[in-house]
């Protein structure tokens, strides 16, 4: 992480005289920028009130300064280059060298001002998404408050209410610029550090790009058709693992910025949602769940105890958002023998591979690919290829990691006799439905009566 105290250097000319004033300060803070796509440990808090930090998956935190007792953020809404997954980035707009941005941490009742500098080539403004504001700093372009021009620095500031869940994105031209990757994570923490507490929290958007292969900037007219389906920008297998010991009460945040809703499962173990973007939920109003989906614009925070070791799956369940570059114009080839007619393409198309019957899985397939794109099913597991892309990642749950440690323990050893296996005996027999005495009677038959409704009689 680098500052950019030269570039700011006298840039409080950049901010108008009255809002400086306003804002009681004197200089702008440090903007610091990340480069580094991988997830970084989470920060204690150097002043202000204590908290239990959260952990942004593929992300960071960013630092504040104390001003008179008010926290101060700078932001820079930016062109950036991210990472989607090792052998691919993406020419994206962000914050602070990263899309999304970094996550703000903040206390309940803390009063919060963050200044935003527009190095984009056009206008924006930013949206706290979920928070109780003074209407003025609601971020709405034109509604709320002016644009922020390019090379003008805007502040925004108001008492952080309510702890919670939140997000941050814009609220100008934001078709283009929320599809570009401009948006963050924010969290508000309790006042009281014990309430709600846990042992690890995890924090990550969901986000989804049209890329075309070979390209590296997004289209953003696109509508329903994205190819590239994300965790904090970041595709499976560039998504870190979510590393935990074995017995600690985890909570994973997560907000959804795509155009579509998006289940979100948990292998091995059952979670609660215990909050959303409106506040956390009552504990007499939970049920376990293994799935929860998460609608368009919302926040989800589950919780579970992590009890079972091992490396368990953490997905989206719509198939194709665990794909990578998926093409939807691929005819259907299911029980099709097309071995002969592949044969012959392959005389005039030395690199064309079939999918479907007979063809081969698309977790096998290595076709040559343009630059700059990933494979529709990549990432290897310790038995082989995992046939995951997209918003897929691992919960990794051991006894030996110690608290606080969220580096990668590798692979697990799976203690012996606890693996499925190929069965090499006999095989078994087929069992006949037994109708009746014991004895399978092939003649059985059975009666259906179906009544046609005839009207809604007695219906009022």
């Amino acid at each position: 992480m680098s500052s950019r105290r030269d570039f700011f250097t006298g840039a409080a000319a950049l901010v108008g005289a009255g809002l400086v004033s306003r804002a009681g300060a004197a200089t702008l803070p440090e903007a610091p920028i990340m480069s580094s796509a991988a997830t970084q440990p989470p920060p204690s808090p150097p002043n202000g009130r204590p908290y239990h930090p959260v952990v942004t998956l593929n992300g960071w935190s960013l630092p504040w300064r104390m001003n008179n007792g008010v926290k101060e953020f700078h932001l820079i809404a930016e062109p950036v280059v991210r990472e989607i997954a090792p052998g691919m980035k993406a020419n994206l707009w962000g914050y602070n060298g990263q899309s999304p941005g970094p996550t703000i941490e903040v206390v309940e009742g803390d009063r919060v001002r963050i200044f935003v500098t527009n190095r984009l080539p056009e206008q924006t403004s930013i949206h706290w998404h979920g928070q109780r504001l003074p209407n003025g700093m609601d971020g709405i372009t034109g509604l709320n408050q002016p644009p922020i021009m390019p090379g003008k620095t805007f502040v925004y500031e108001f008492v952080a209410r309510r702890p919670g869940t939140f997000m941050y994105h814009p609220h100008a031209d934001e078709m283009v610029q929320m599809a570009m990757g401009m948006m963050g994570f924010w969290v508000t923490h309790p006042k009281n550090p014990a309430q709600h507490a846990v042992d690890r929290d995890f924090v990550f958007l969901l986000n989804a790009y049209d890329i075309e292969p070979g390209s590296y900037t997004p289209r953003v007219n696109e509508m329903t058709d994205f190819n590239l389906w994300t965790f904090n920008s970041r595709a499976f297998p560039g998504i870190d693992t979510m590393n935990v010991r074995q017995g600690d009460r985890v909570r994973i945040r997560a907000g959804n910025l795509t155009m579509t809703n998006h289940p979100i499962h948990l292998h091995g173990h059952e979670f609660e949602v215990t909050g959303t973007d409106g506040g956390w939920t009552r504990p007499e109003s939970r049920w376990p769940e293994v799935t929860t989906d998460i609608a368009v614009g919302q926040m989800r925070a589950i919780e579970f105890i992590a009890d079972a070791p091992g490396d368990w799956a953490f997905h989206c369940h719509k198939p194709h958002h665990t794909m990578n570059a998926m093409g939807h114009q691929v005819p259907n080839m299911i029980g099709v023998d097309h071995r002969g007619v592949a044969e012959k393409i392959a005389k005039l198309v030395p690199d064309y591979m079939v999918m479907g019957d007979k063809g081969g899985s698309m977790g096998d397939m290595e076709m040559p690919l343009p630059d700059n794109t990933l494979p529709m099913m990549t990432g290897q597991g310790p038995f082989g290829g995992i046939e995951m892309g997209g918003m897929f990642t691992v919960v990794k749950v051991r006894k030996d990691q110690k608290p606080g440690d969220y580096t990668d323990p590798g692979w697990y050893k799976h203690p012996p006799g606890t693996v499925a296996y190929e069965w090499t005996g006999a095989s078994p027999g087929a069992v006949r439905h037994d109708s009746a005495g014991g004895k399978p009677d092939a003649k059985a038959t059975i009666e259906v009566t179906v009544r046609k409704p005839t009207g809604h009689q007695g219906h009022h």
